[in-house]
């Protein structure tokens, strides 16, 4: 198996640094252009694993998607809400945005399709989303009837009309609803039962929904309105960095002690992890955002008591901090973690115990215990992309840290190894 050892950073960095496209907004849009009637521009696309599993799936169901790389571009041909194909298999890794966005998507379409991936997709829930569409008239399921992955969607076109969908799992669930309610028959209102978790990447789609022409009634993020009859109309986007990544670049600084301001996305972002900065701020970093830029200066910090359960995709990047803080850090309300990629937060205790670190692990989340000389220690990153790149950042300062299989970080960030050499 490959291994990439970190080499520690000595004195502080100073930097600036451009992140990738948006990996939650490029997907969206991907969606989203493909059932606009026209030819749809998405600029500053991010190329990853998981954009490549949704491209390539669109290519198979008849809808063309270029790309050019290069650039950063897709050209989205789209089809108008129609499904050309009428009978795919369809295989997306462990791509949860692509599993989800195009199983919704496939109601709309007339024929038989499977959509599966991974041995670890093939064990995170799905359930919940497949009742919703079930409940706008919809004929999905599970394969194997265990509630998850792979899925096999009858299409007949959505009906529309009610549902009620419980809140807790994934915010993704609402977003795949929300996508294809346009092109319901019926209007579509989508109640949400209990509390709903990560509000901001909800925020995120009814934003994109609205550039490619089409509106959203949210109450509270207690009940959703689509007017039936809209449509997405084709357009060209540009892609905002993506706020996740950026929070890699962030931690930089906060370990080093340094400055890294980041460009392509601003404090203005609908990102909910663009507040990961607004927590080391908490815990004691200078802070300060543009239109389109942030900025990040370390200083000596604290260790925090935070709930995190809006931006649980940087928890394994606020727990790299931790260990170099003054004072305990509680992680709280982050329970989704534990059906990501891999179980995060089983997978960031375990990892962290290895150097010498104490660590309380909770169901919902766990508590970090700092300390100033981390054991050397091989990371297992569970093919996990966030483990690869988070337990990085703890070799910029401890020496013998070491990252087993770093390829995984290509699912949504192919070259952070390279941009990290970069900061030295």
């Amino acid at each position: 198996m490959n291994v990439i050892k970190i080499k520690p950073i000595t004195g502080s960095v100073n930097a600036v640094v451009r992140v990738p496209g948006s990996k939650s907004y490029t997907n969206r849009a991907l969606i989203t252009a493909a059932l606009a009637d026209g030819t749809s521009i998405i600029n500053n696309a991010l190329f990853s694993d998981d954009t490549k599993y949704m491209a390539s799936c669109l290519n198979t169901l008849g809808i063309s998607v270029e790309e050019r790389k290069e650039a950063n571009k897709f050209t989205v041909y789209g089809k108008g809400g129609s499904i050309p194909a009428e009978k795919a298999n369809l295989f997306i890794g462990n791509a949860g945005t692509a599993m989800r966005f195009l199983t919704a998507m496939l109601t709309l379409g007339c024929g038989v399709y499977e959509i599966g991936g991974v041995e670890r997709m093939g064990q995170r829930p799905i359930q919940d989303l497949l009742e919703g569409l079930n409940q706008l008239g919809a004929e999905v399921k599970s394969k194997y009837e265990n509630g998850c992955p792979p899925v096999i969607v009858n299409g007949k076109g959505l009906k529309g009309g009610y549902a009620k969908v419980k809140g807790d799992l994934s915010s993704q669930y609402f977003s795949a609803l929300l996508m294809v309610s346009p092109y319901a028959k019926d209007d579509v209102t989508i109640e949400v039962k209990g509390d709903l978790v990560s509000k901001r990447y909800v925020d995120m789609t009814i934003d994109l929904m609205n550039k490619y022409g089409v509106t959203v009634e949210n109450t509270d993020y207690k009940k959703l309105f689509v007017k039936s009859g809209q449509r997405y109309r084709a357009i060209s986007y540009e892609v905002e960095g993506d706020a996740s990544a950026a929070s890699y670049f962030f931690a930089v600084a906060a370990i080093t002690g340094g400055r890294v301001r980041v460009e392509g996305v601003g404090g203005d972002s609908l990102q909910g992890d663009i507040h990961f900065a607004d927590v080391l701020k908490k815990m004691g970093c200078n802070v300060t955002m543009g239109r389109d830029w942030i900025e990040v200066s370390g200083r000596a910090l604290q260790g925090i008591d935070i709930d995190m359960g809006d931006m649980p995709d940087v928890v394994q990047t606020l727990a790299a901090i931790a260990v170099y803080v003054q004072g305990r850090t509680r992680v709280r309300n982050v329970k989704t973690m534990r059906i990501k990629e891999t179980d995060r937060i089983a997978a960031v205790v375990k990892e962290l115990r290895k150097m010498g670190i104490s660590v309380v692990e909770y169901e919902d989340g766990f508590e970090i215990e700092p300390s100033s000389m981390p054991k050397p220690a091989e990371i297992e990153t569970y093919d996990d992309h966030r483990m690869a790149m988070s337990f990085a950042l703890i070799g910029l300062k401890s020496d013998g840290i070491v990252i087993k299989n770093p390829e995984c970080v290509s699912k949504t960030f192919p070259d952070f190894f390279q941009r990290l050499e970069k900061l030295r």
